[in-house]
């Protein structure tokens, strides 16, 4: 598309990458408001990468990001593209940097899309990077916006199961997100007040997992909740390889349902009927939480800022409460996973060791 720019201002070109998530249009919005502070213009990039690969990009004015802070997704559009996945693809990147004026780029995006935009980085593309996942798994921020709207949505739901469970004195399982980390499942399980939580960085036994929930109905709870993570894995049986078939376009693992399989097991074990809710895509969908709409802003400005001052292959992050920045490197060089003293806890509150 032809895109006029006004002499002498700057551009910032925003895209985002990966799955969706509560507070991605919050980001855009900060983006797009704070480079007006420092004459800056934006350009939205369609479709993650791949927008940029094709030169798929549109002006984003006040007007264009006007009533969007509460709205899920991203007017943007996502994709997993992987921008060096072959040369060619990266030189229209290069070249569509060139043609369309982009000073710089802001990538908002979890893992993948952040360590795509660290050796993009090295390739002399200035950019900065904002993190986004519902898993809260980057290293070098204590919190990732869209985790706190889904850890409300998993909440919400386990309050209201437990009612169907303690009036039919079932077990209920909810499985929830979390592929490599157990940040959903522990946070939410806490909440909701949970019997059992199991995640990914702690392998379960079913005697383990049984023994504890026929404790609670030899104490006469003839109910129970037990959430777990989908990528949580049996200690008894090992973690088997995964065809090719079977993962995505990123070498992922498609979950077939962990939740369904322990329900199984628990009513086969101990005699009880055991329902199971897969809660799948809706804890990332819908509008952000206040929390995350506010924490989605600050990486926006803090983002625009870091451009500002020519501090590149930064990634925006929450210590404390101040808003600072580290190397994209550090942020995406591990996994964030669950801190034991915090699991600790979720298994105290829970009933004690697993």
């Amino acid at each position: 598309m032809n895109v006029r720019r006004e002499e002498g201002l700057k551009t910032i070109g925003v895209l985002t990458g990966g799955g969706d998530c509560p507070g991605l249009n919050a980001v855009i919005r900060a983006v797009v408001r704070a480079g007006f502070a420092y004459d800056f213009e934006t350009l939205g990039i369609r479709n993650g990468w791949l927008g940029l690969i094709d030169g798929d990009v549109e002006p984003l004015t006040d007007f264009s990001v006007s009533g969007i802070l509460p709205k899920g997704g991203t007017i943007l559009g996502t994709s997993r593209t992987n921008p060096l996945a072959n040369t060619a693809d990266f030189q229209k990147i290069q070249h569509n940097i060139k043609k369309y004026g982009i000073h710089a780029l802001v990538v908002i995006g979890g893992d993948g899309t952040l360590s795509a935009a660290r050796d993009v980085a090295k390739q002399g593309i200035p950019l900065v990077g904002v993190p986004k996942t519902i898993d809260n798994d980057i290293s070098g921020t204590d919190v990732t916006f869209g985790f706190d709207t889904a850890v409300s949505i998993v909440t919400e739901a386990i309050d209201r199961l437990h009612t169907t469970a303690e009036s039919h004195h079932r077990i209920i399982v909810v499985e929830v997100m979390g592929r490599n980390v157990g940040w959903i499942a522990l946070t939410a399980g806490i909440a909701g007040g949970a019997d059992a939580i199991l995640i990914p960085e702690v392998h379960f036994t079913m005697d383990e997992v049984c023994r504890k929930l026929r404790a609670r109905y030899e104490a006469g709870k003839k109910f129970s909740i037990v959430v777990i993570a989908e990528g949580a894995h049996r200690e008894d049986i090992g973690v088997p390889p995964v065809p090719e078939h079977d993962r995505d376009e990123c070498g992922h693992e498609k979950f077939v349902g962990v939740g369904n399989m322990l329900g199984k097991e628990l009513e086969r074990c101990l005699g009880v009927e055991t329902r199971v809710t897969t809660l799948g895509h809706v804890q990332r969908g819908g509008s952000p939480t206040a929390y995350d709409r506010v924490l989605a802003t600050r990486f926006g400005v803090a983002a625009v800022e870091l451009i500002h001052a020519g501090d590149f292959g930064k990634m925006v992050a929450l210590q404390g409460n101040r808003i600072t920045s580290i190397t994209l490197e550090s942020a995406v060089q591990q996994l964030k996973t669950v801190d034991p003293a915090f699991y600790e806890l979720g298994m105290m509150v829970t009933g004690g060791k697993k």
